[in-house]
């Protein structure tokens, strides 16, 4: 058996197949997953997201530091509660994680680990963090309920009294707000507006219970992955991981390139990269025929190997398979993919496939 969430229970007693998620026992679906899936980009869905891990930076050094283990620069944190996409990186420029940064107050800032990282995470910030004043604190005991969808504002809303409810209701994007140990961002992982919500897991039950009285319904980690695919978002492990970089995992957007002088580690790695020109960039696959397209398929390019999928399956939203893969700089129009002895044709398209609900592609 591995490790249970606060809400564990609450899973198996809504009929959840719990698998094994990074030495977490998770629900992977209630039901149907595409049914699930759609409840997202219809109306509503609530995930139990507290295996993610989360660690306050504070102290007067922490800018500082912060700005030397992360790509992105902290620097463009200047109000209260917004928030940063970033990835944390390693001297020859691979990713040893993403995770979004939050700024408090100029001697508390908030990060997000993933699962999977926080052991590896936390060894390499508090190795890096000995010549900085600065402390890097785990809240114990700590839940977390990501509401996704189209709906979520107004049913998030719904289940808390004033003055947070207008405090959220006029939360902007990509920023959070806290009330004592309730901590609320406007965040996600699925493409679709809504909330994360940080809250003591004394608590979470009843703010779970709360949600679900709105309507809002719960959802697996199939969907989750399938809503994540359709908005182009990467997987950690999967589409980069401490083998690649970020500039061909399309991610070279989160790499704050000014002011010259910040020496963030792994810029010199990257610089040198970006000189020299990456061989392989990260593309979407929508398969043209039936079959599902799956993670290490191999990609074929005028017979030759031209790269592998490093995440693929069913997209609820298109009806069709759909993939991330990490290709051959100069790919575009059409490829083959190597399905179950077949070579089928599938089109190389732009992330994301879905924005708002709707198809982009």
């Amino acid at each position: 058996m591995g490790k249970q969430t606060p809400l564990y229970d609450k899973h198996v007693v809504m009929g959840a197949k719990m698998v094994d998620f990074g030495g977490w026992d998770m629900p992977l679906r209630y039901g149907s997953q595409i049914e699930e899936h759609h409840q997202v980009r219809k109306d509503a869905g609530m995930f139990d997201v507290s295996h993610m891990s989360v660690v306050d930076f504070t102290g007067t050094d922490t800018r500082q530091f912060l700005r030397k283990v992360f790509a992105n620069n902290v620097d463009r944190l200047t109000t209260s509660g917004k928030a940063l996409y970033t990835c944390m990186l390693k001297p020859d420029g691979t990713i040893l994680d993403d995770l979004i940064v939050y700024f408090m107050d100029e001697n508390w800032f908030r990060v997000v680990f993933n699962a999977s990282t926080h052991d590896k995470d936390l060894a390499w910030v508090k190795e890096h963090a000995k010549p900085f004043n600065m402390e890097i604190i785990e809240p114990p005991n700590m839940a977390m309920i990501a509401v996704q969808g189209p709906n979520a504002r107004a049913k998030v809303g719904a289940v808390f009294d004033e003055p947070i409810r207008s405090e959220i209701a006029g939360l902007a994007p990509f920023t959070a707000a806290h009330f004592g140990d309730l901590f609320i961002s406007r965040t996600g992982y699925t493409g679709e507006d809504g909330f994360e919500i940080i809250l003591p897991a004394s608590q979470v039950n009843d703010v779970w219970r709360s949600l679900y009285g709105e309507g809002v319904k719960p959802i697996g980690l199939g969907a989750r992955d399938s809503l994540r695919l359709e908005a182009g978002m990467n997987l950690y492990g999967s589409d980069m991981d401490e083998t690649t970089s970020p500039l061909e995992s399309g991610l070279g957007w989160t790499v704050a390139w000014e002011p010259e002088g910040r020496d963030f580690i792994g810029r010199a790695a990257l610089e040198k990269i970006r000189n020299e020109g990456t061989t392989h960039k990260l593309v979407g696959l929508i398969l043209e025929g039936k079959g599902v397209l799956r993670n290490h398929q191999k990609v074929i390019v005028k017979g030759q190997d031209g790269g592998e999928i490093t995440s693929g399956g069913f997209s609820p939203t298109l009806g069709k398979s759909i993939a991330f893969a990490r290709v051959t700089k100069d790919i575009s129009g059409t490829c083959k993919v190597e399905v179950r002895g077949q070579q089928m044709v599938a089109t190389v398209v732009k992330l994301p496939f879905v924005r708002n609900g709707k198809s982009v592609q």
